[in-house]
């Protein structure tokens, strides 16, 4: 069995990593390059960098920040939030990521996600989801969960798999943030619905929510509340993954 990824996540806006619940009600977690070579020495398999305000904003990636949180890591590093083309993905990828995810963009330009894996590579596309249940309805959100799509979540993942991405990084927004367990019937379903790793966000408030999630499929387990305000740490939850009988790095 592959080893399964512990993933920090810096959601960044203004510069700061903030972290709020249900996308809303923000506050300030720290410096994105401190926080960045913090979770880079305490061992994390990877590292997410979510530029949040960028499609609201209509703007591209801030890529200086990107350089500088790039310069202080040796993990693999990807970066999400404002890619909107090939180019901009390439800007994102020079300036140090090595995973570039989309979310909105691909939503409203349905070749973007084949363009990319045709252009770098489908390791290097990440096809980022955020789902809310809505009536019943595990419904495609964009726009910093402001926007609701007519996309219902399984068949979207279904096509962004057979655009060429390389992975899903599912967040469920009902869960995001309380620190409640991630959504677990919703990570069930799409691992089940899809061959390519799928990334489990939103909801880890204790460790044993990361093993929930990677028991219900994951092949990673995504989080900032556990790790930026609830005391536990990297080699924590590794060993506590790892106690539990599941495949992690050493």
């Amino acid at each position: 069995m592959l080893a399964r990824r512990i993933i920090p996540c810096l959601d960044v806006a203004a510069g700061r990593v903030v972290k709020g619940v249900h996308f809303e009600s923000l506050r300030d977690a720290g410096d994105p390059v401190a926080q960045a070579a913090r979770y880079d020495e305490d061992g994390a398999d990877e590292l997410v960098f979510l530029d949040i305000s960028a499609s609201p904003e209509e703007r591209s990636t801030t890529l200086g920040m990107v350089g500088r949180v790039a310069e202080s890591i040796f993990i693999p590093f990807t970066v999400g939030g404002g890619i909107r083309s090939v180019a901009d993905a390439g800007s994102a990828l020079r300036a140090g990521a090595d995973k570039v995810a989309v979310n909105t963009a691909a939503v409203r330009d349905p070749t973007l996600v084949s363009r990319l894996a045709d252009s770098f590579g489908s390791q290097c596309i990440v096809a980022a989801v955020d789902v809310k249940r809505i009536g019943g309805r595990e419904v495609v959100m964009v726009n910093g969960g402001r926007e609701e799509t007519p996309l219902e979540a399984m068949s979207w993942l279904c096509r962004l798999e057979a655009s060429g991405a390389g992975e899903i990084l599912l967040t469920s927004m009902d869960r995001d943030g309380t620190g409640e367990g991630y959504d677990l019937p919703l990570v069930a379903a799409a691992s089940a619905a899809v061959s390519i790793p799928v990334i489990a966000s939103g909801g880890a408030g204790r460790l044993e929510h990361l093993a929930e999630a990677i028991e219900a499929g994951a092949h990673g387990v995504l989080a900032a509340t556990i790790f930026h305000f609830r005391g536990s740490s990297l080699p924590e939850a590794r060993a506590f993954l790892r106690s539990r009988g599941y495949p992690v790095r050493p």
